[in-house]
């Protein structure tokens, strides 16, 4: 029977800077980076300095603590101390500049703005009337060395601790609300459910402005007491050496880095490794059964939105491809209809016959009250909870038996010859191809009417796009669909994706065939080559 993973809140709740307060006596290893190293007590003394610093020099108001740092202690410091001290933590995304991040900064309330030498010259002047702090200037040693630490404040489960962006792949990027009580659940929720101790080592390489890296690698180490490992930044060829190097136990990721990983030449003895569990989403299948065997972990991978309320989990006996199964209250929903979508419906060979009908928007039924809101942006808090569920905004679908298939984002239809159908199938069918590294499925414009199949792909490294090939090996794939072979193949040298591994597919179906990229169009049975067509 599959484990229901609920969200209900406990009786009597922790919030994470109570979490973080229990560490202040521990002189276990508590971080590590690079060759330093940290017992936990004196990771609370360094995060109560910070905080008493923010008390100080945030200005009136909300007052909340804009971060825009690197992976990195100061990072972490900063992120702790506003846990203690109740102040609202802001993590601002580094890839937004000029008038895109002033905006981030005002809409969210920063009373203060901490960075570092090498972002500084992104914000200064920006908001010209918050007050920055730049962490490895001489003026913050100083100021640091005068700030009053700050004892942990009384903070209750309703006191927001983050306001995290979403990755803005389909629209602006809205912040998310994450309360002290959410984070302090979800951390105790992943040491239990994960079997964690304060013997794991946690390996977090996921930039830290994500919420992935928070909830999924720092929460859990602070509820146990295990050790924090960071990387400034992710590094495929340094995986191995550091899970040796500092012990790691634990790993988190999202998006493509298990692929990344495996791309390094394997060696007789990748499996000699103190892994014990690799944890994130967005993986693909292959990825998943090949890290697990050569590096002899076990990988968990889900699906689960940063606003907390969805959540799907691989079980045992989970088939290739699905996401798993769901909580109760999950549903696929028609939002034309607000009824449930009957299962899936597969031909011999596996295709799916009755994606109409359903293929729907993945649904919470019972999860508004689990939701806490985007903040200042009503609009979006109202679209998200709609007849008192939440929309997710993906698509899916599930079989007889309850399994849950991604089908893409709600703007990854396609009509096609008046059949509609999703991205995301297409994408797993076509990553099949192995001279193909990476995959986007999009809608092009049709010359009549509904709109054409395109394909953006990277190619594996030593690989050349043969058209003949590919289209031998459409030919060969018995689940087809009809409509689904691509009209147009464009090779890329790499999808554009935001800095967590998510790929913005706007920008490719904005341009279309207008590219200097090689494009390919299907004419007949065959791919021919299409001269340039980039305008002016």
């Amino acid at each position: 029977m599959a484990e229901v993973l609920g969200d209900d809140r406990p009786a009597e709740e922790i919030t994470f800077g109570e979490l973080v307060a229990a560490r202040a006596d521990d002189d276990r290893t508590g971080l590590w980076f690079e060759d330093r190293a940290w017992t936990w007590r004196e990771v609370v003394a360094e995060a109560r300095l910070r905080a008493g610093l923010a008390r100080d020099a945030r200005q009136p108001g909300p007052g909340h603590l804009g971060l825009f740092l690197e992976n990195g202690p100061e990072h972490l410091f900063w992120l702790l101390g506003a846990a203690l001290a109740g102040i609202p933590v802001v993590e601002l995304n580094p890839t937004r500049r000029g008038a895109e991040l002033a905006r981030d900064i005002t809409h969210t309330d920063c009373g203060l703005l901490v960075t570092e030498t090498s972002r500084a010259p992104l914000v200064d002047g920006l908001v010209p009337q918050i007050p920055m702090l730049t962490v490895d200037a001489g003026a913050n040693a100083e100021a640091l060395g005068a700030a009053r630490p700050a004892a942990g404040e009384p903070v209750t489960p309703e006191t927001i601790f983050s306001l995290v962006f979403t990755s803005g792949t389909t629209a602006a990027p809205k912040a998310v609300i994450c309360t002290q009580g959410r984070l302090g659940r979800i951390a105790v929720q992943q040491r239990d459910r994960r079997g964690l101790t304060r013997d794991d080592v946690f390996y977090v390489v996921m930039p830290m402005f994500h919420s992935n890296a928070l909830m999924a690698g720092i929460a859990p180490a602070v509820a146990t007491g295990g050790c924090v490992v960071l990387r400034r930044k992710f590094s495929a060829s340094n995986f191995l050496p550091d899970v040796r190097r500092y012990g790691v136990t634990f790993f988190n990721y999202v998006g493509k880095p298990l692929n990344y990983i495996l791309a390094v030449p394997e060696k007789q003895d990748d499996a000699d490794n103190p892994l014990r569990i690799a944890f994130g989403n967005e993986a693909a299948q292959r990825d998943i059964e090949e890290f697990a065997r050569r590096f002899g972990c076990t990988v968990i991978d889900s699906y689960g939105s940063s606003e907390g309320e969805i959540r799907l989990t691989r079980v045992p006996g989970t088939p290739p491809g699905s996401l798993g199964v769901a909580e109760d209250g999950t549903v696929v929903m028609d939002p034309a209809t607000l009824r449930e979508c009957p299962p899936a419906k597969f031909g011999a060979h596996g295709e799916l016959l009755n994606a109409d009908e359903a293929i729907g928007e993945i649904v919470d039924t019972k999860g508004a009250a689990k939701f806490e809101g985007y903040y200042n942006n009503p609009e979006a808090t109202a679209k998200r909870v709609r007849n008192g569920w939440t929309w997710s905004g993906d698509l899916a679908y599930r079989d007889a038996d309850g399994y849950w298939y991604f089908a893409g984002r709600d703007s990854d239809w396609l009509r096609v010859d008046g059949e509609n159908f999703a991205a995301a199938p297409v994408e797993r069918l076509l990553a099949r191809f192995e001279a193909f590294a990476d995959v986007a499925v999009y809608a092009v414009p049709d010359e009549h009417v509904g709109d054409q199949v395109m394909a953006a792909v990277a190619m594996a490294p030593g690989c050349a796009f043969d058209p003949g090939a590919f289209a031998a090996f459409l030919a060969a794939q018995p689940d087809l669909g009809t409509k689904w072979a691509p009209r147009y193949v464009r090779i890329v040298a790499e999808l554009p994706r935001t800095p967590t591994n998510k790929v913005i597919k706007r920008p490719l179906r904005d341009a279309a065939w207008h590219t200097t990229d090689p494009v390919y169009e299907r004419r007949g049975g065959s791919y021919v080559r299409r001269s340039p067509d980039v305008p002016d």
